[in-house]
């Protein structure tokens, strides 16, 4: 089996064309939210296949993978296009599960947000899609799915695509060029004008919230947090809530404009 690195410190091992996954106390409310895209005929999600007492078996979604610094094919327009295209899919597909189950009863990772109009994928970023040449053809990592609004997870998902960062290594383009790839995953996307106009303030919310999240985590002794606080993580977080508040204006105005 090989070992698959990214930003987990558990191990996570691929099996030719499956993947063995730790088990949280969450995984089995992202096993029925995955069967639940497999019935409405989505593809580029994994299968959940097997849930064990301490692992989990998924299929291994195929395409290649990044991470940043940004560079090749995820950079692309689209790129871009097809990750607020396929986000939009797993959202119109996630209301009916909204609807038909108890969702208050079941386990996530993240608090429930509302108002609930869909499950968020809540990390639907770069790192965590797969690619066919420029088209994303696949997302993977569901530990943080949870049910909130549309425009909680598509915040997210625009402030790491734009991506709106101030941190050197994680950074891509100029203040113009943020702008250009921001508006294009809303048009995408087809968020409406109100989401278009709460999506700075959602951003800024959604980082404090992730910020608050890390520190809460790490004086409760998860090691993972620790050192992610050690090392300043937070602190790029917030310096980037910072450029978020100054931009305001630029960033709703520009993807308000038709």
């Amino acid at each position: 089996m090989e070992e698959l690195v990214g930003g987990r410190t558990e191990a996570i091992f691929r099996d030719r064309d499956r993947v063995i996954r730790p088990r949280n106390i969450w995984t089995p409310s992202v096993h029925q939210l995955l069967e639940h895209y497999t019935a409405t005929g989505i593809t580029e999600t994994p299968v959940a296949l097997k849930l064990a007492i301490d692992t989990e078996t998924l299929s291994y979604v195929e395409g290649n993978t990044f991470n940043y610094p940004l560079s090749g094919a995820i950079t692309s327009l689209k790129a871009i296009t097809s990750a607020a295209e396929l986000l939009r899919k797993l959202h119109d597909a996630s209301a009916s599960f909204v609807k038909n189950n108890d969702i208050e009863k079941m386990d996530w990772m993240l608090v429930t947000r509302e108002p609930v109009e869909v499950i968020c994928h809540g990390d639907y970023t770069p790192y965590n899609v797969a690619l066919n040449g420029e088209k994303v053809t696949g997302v993977f990592d569901f530990d943080t799915a949870h049910p909130a609004s549309r425009v909680w997870d598509v915040a997210f998902s625009i402030y790491c695509w734009a991506p709106f960062k101030t941190n050197p290594i994680d950074k891509l383009g100029t203040l113009n060029e943020q702008l250009v790839r921001a508006k294009l995953f809303c048009d995408c996307y087809g968020l409406s004008i109100a989401g278009r106009v709460a999506l700075v303030d959602t951003m800024v919310k959604r980082l404090q919230v992730l910020v608050d999240y890390m520190l809460s985590e790490a004086d409760n002794g998860n090691p993972q947090f620790q050192r992610n606080i050690e090392d300043g993580h937070h602190l790029s977080y917030l310096q980037d809530i910072q450029y978020l508040n100054s931009h305001e204006k630029e960033i709703t105005d520009f993807i308000s404009n038709h």
